[in-house]
């Protein structure tokens, strides 16, 4: 079989070979091409393989030919082609074995094809020779443009880098063939972005130029192309944008716009108080614009502090200032960053300065005192009007008003207009050792500017107390009792302070020295023991005794007190004991109070039972006029459980049971407006024809006008029984067989204004109906 091949393309020129007789070649040499080109065939067999430019315009065009060495030209032979793609993209001419492509070729989307042919005697049928199987490459052509596949780009990037700082990498992709020649080997360049940016033509890094500063600019749109055939003429491009972004540094230092600030303060204001705001500008933002604010000379008086949301900085007085000490204050603020990088230092070298000049504002004051409190002392027992001290207080103002004193809630000391406080009662340490007293301070000019001070006045003591038992004693003794017995140990007390130990002494009075069964023994440690003078005593004769013990203290001048002790007789057990007459004394004293708590108990009873009676009395008067509704009228009631049939069914139960023993009425029928009106008046003079029920009634009635706590219901008639007199006859529908349709209702008109709403309902009802 004779083979032709199609050559790539070279300059747009596609190159056929000849074709050669695979069964005249049987060993492998070399051929040369026509156009010197050489290739190495082997005898014996055909040639597999055809190169098939893609991207051709046109269709149906020759790609090659099939030829079998045994065809000679007499159309005998019938050529086909088998396999994917055959008929479809690749059709074949049977009768000379010419290949054709039908569909324009991609070599993106398949760059190969296998085929086979296959040689067939049209007069035969028969196979000629055995299937040849052959391949069909698609060469490549330049016909894809580079794309950015990873796009859109932004980058960010520091301010103020270095030349050389690498910035973001692009990649474009070509689908073309990269092994065919140039056509997918790429450069890169910069349409747009320089000379900030330069980028790196077969990396496509892009780098920094020139150093930028973000407060000029702050973003850069790059504009990058990418091209193939390494940008020979007739080569495909594609571009991209990249957003490249500068990130802030701290490489400006915040400035004062204002070179002096002027704030006003008063000297009422009290220390913290904000007097005024200054203002530093930062180029940078975030927190390299963060900043912090001083004061150059450290002042005692202000302060600064920085507000971190506004970045402003809050002037404030670290302490009250006073217009007549210092009216005007002037100092230099500092301001800087808080934030800042060692690398970036030196441009944080100097800091921003300005100053603050304060004007004190005069304001009036109140008075002020010389000291924070006073403390005066004065002698108990001291004369009305006696001197206890003095306060002052001056106006810090300039015009220095007059001052004022007064003095709040004292009855023991007053104070006149010069401050002095003089007493007005009579001191006693004992009842009161100390005063606290509150002093205002007014001004004459403006008397709603007040200051007070605190005074203390402590009251010193005098020995004006004489001391006195510490105790009641309760003494006993008995009536065998020896001479010389120790019966009760007696101390003393001084209400009187002294600064040193209080030290008493004491005696029996001259009398009772003389003339006591009893002596006294000082123990010289303010104590003292009493014993008996004498053998024996006697209850019957004198039962109590009551000697004068004398206590005298070491006060100056000493102050001596007369103190009676009683001293029972006891009539004592065999031991000598006596606690039989302490608790005989005790019961006694216990029974008188046991007999005052109940006396107490009844007296309190006594008074919650008249209370209860007070109560239950008027709770009596309240009850209700009619109490008969509350009585028990059980054997009036008739209980039915049938379901009559309706007005028309007197059979169903016992209307005689309903009337109560009462004659039952004969039913009339109704009349004119005249004859009711006239039943209706004789049916108020007709009572129950029952004499119990005309005594109950009455009895009631009576009982109504006798209770005064009852309310005026006379105009009201209770009546719980329909009599059998009543000319009106019953109300009650029961036994009633005439139809009331065609009665005429208007006399209700004329029975006055109770039957008002009677006519309004059945007056109406008979006209509509009519």
């Amino acid at each position: 079989m004779n083979c032709c091949f199609l050559l790539p393309f070279i300059l747009g020129i596609p190159l056929i070979w000849p074709c050669f007789t695979a069964t005249e070649i049987s060993t492998t040499e070399e051929v040369e091409h026509p156009m010197g080109s050489h290739f190495r065939v082997k005898r014996g067999w055909m040639w597999n393989q055809f190169f098939v430019p893609e991207e051709r315009n046109e269709t149906n065009y020759h790609i090659g030919q099939l030829r079998s060495d045994l065809d000679n030209g007499n159309n005998s032979f019938q050529y086909k082609l088998l396999g994917a793609g055959a008929g479809s993209i690749f059709v074949i001419d049977e009768r000379t074995g010419d290949i054709y492509a039908v569909q324009k070729l991609d070599r993106e989307e398949r760059s190969l094809y296998t085929l086979r042919a296959q040689v067939i005697d049209s007069t035969t049928g028969r196979a000629v020779e055995p299937e040849s199987e052959f391949v069909i490459r698609v060469s490549d052509i330049n016909d894809n443009e580079p794309k950015f596949l990873d796009e859109p780009y932004e980058a960010i990037v520091p301010e103020m880098s270095p030349e050389g700082t690498l910035v973001i990498q692009v990649t474009a992709n070509d689908a073309d063939d990269p092994s065919s020649g140039n056509n997918a080997r790429l450069l890169y360049s910069l349409l747009q972005g320089q000379p900030y940016f330069s980028i790196e033509p077969t990396t496509g890094v892009i780098r920094i130029s020139t150093k930028m500063d973000r407060e000029l600019q702050d973003e850069y749109w790059v504009i990058i192309q990418a091209k193939d055939m390494i940008g020979l003429p007739g080569a495909l491009s594609g571009t991209t944008s990249v957003l490249i972004k500068l990130s802030d540094v701290n490489d400006n230092k915040p400035i004062f716009k204002d070179r002096l600030y002027r704030f006003t303060v008063s000297e009422s204001a009290p220390a913290g108080t904000s007097i005024g705001k200054i203002m530093a500008y930062d180029n940078d933002i975030g927190e390299n614009a963060e900043m912090d604010y001083s004061i150059e000379d450290d002042s005692q008086t202000f302060d600064i502090i920085t507000n971190n949301k506004t970045q402003e900085g809050i002037v404030i007085l670290k302490k009250r200032v006073d217009f007549e000490h210092q009216n005007q204050y002037r100092f230099r603020a500092n301001v800087k960053n808080r934030h800042v990088d060692e690398k970036l230092m030196e441009y944080h070298v100097e800091a921003s300065t300005t100053f603050i000049r304060v004007q004190v504002e005069d304001e009036d004051e109140p008075p002020i005192f010389l000291v924070p409190y006073y403390l005066f002392e004065i002698f108990e027992e001291s004369p009305h009007g006696s001197f206890v001290g003095m306060v002052s207080a001056i106006d810090p103002d300039q015009r220095k008003s007059p001052i004022r004193y007064s003095m709040t809630r004292s009855k023991v000391f007053s104070i006149d207009d010069n401050g002095t406080i003089v007493t007005t009662n009579p001191l006693d340490r004992e009842i009161s050792a100390w005063y606290n007293l509150s002093i205002t301070a007014t001004e004459k000019y403006n008397v709603q500017q007040t200051s007070a001070v605190p005074v203390y006045v402590q009251v010193l003591n005098i020995n004006d107390h004489a001391p006195e038992f510490s105790e009641y004693y309760d003494t006993y003794v008995c009536e065998n009792a020896g001479s010389g017995q120790v019966i009760q140990t007696i101390s003393a007390v001084d209400r009187d302070e002294s600064s040193e130990d209080h030290h008493f002494y004491f005696h029996l009075s001259g009398e009772d020295t003389k003339n006591s069964s009893f002596i006294i023994i000082d123990n010289e440690d303010n104590t003292a023991v009493i014993l008996t003078n004498r053998t024996g005593f006697s209850l019957q004769e004198e039962p109590v005794f009551y000697i004068s013990v004398l206590i005298a203290d070491n006060g100056i001048p000493s102050l001596t007190s007369t103190n009676t002790l009683t001293i029972h007789i006891c009539d004592c057990d065999d031991h000598g004991s006596t606690q039989a007459c302490r608790n005989k004394d005790l019961m006694l004293a216990m029974g008188f109070r046991t007999e005052v708590i109940l006396a107490v108990l009844i007296s309190v009873m006594i008074i919650f039972g008249f209370i209860f009676l007070i109560l239950g009395l008027k709770q009596r008067r309240k009850q209700t006029l009619f109490p008969e509704k509350s009585e028990d009228f059980r054997e009036n009631i008739f209980s039915y459980d049938d379901e009559g049939g309706g007005e028309a069914d007197t059979e169903a139960f016992d209307i005689a049971e309903l009337r109560s023993r009462a004659v039952l009425r004969e039913r009339r029928p109704r009349g004119a407006a005249g004859d009711i009106r006239s039943l209706y008046r004789q049916s108020l003079q007709v009572g129950p024809d029952s004499a119990v029920f005309r005594k109950f009634i009455l009895e009631k009635l009576e009982e109504a006008n006798t209770d005064p706590c009852a309310p005026p219901f006379d105009a009201l008639q209770t009546y719980a029984f329909e009599g059998t007199g009543s000319p009106a006859g019953s109300l009650s529908s029961l036994g009633s067989a005439a139809s009331d349709q065609d009665e005429n209702y208007d006399y209700l008109n004329e029975l006055g204004p109770r039957f008002k709403r009677l006519a309004c309902m059945f007056g109406s009802a008979m006209q509509s109906n009519n």
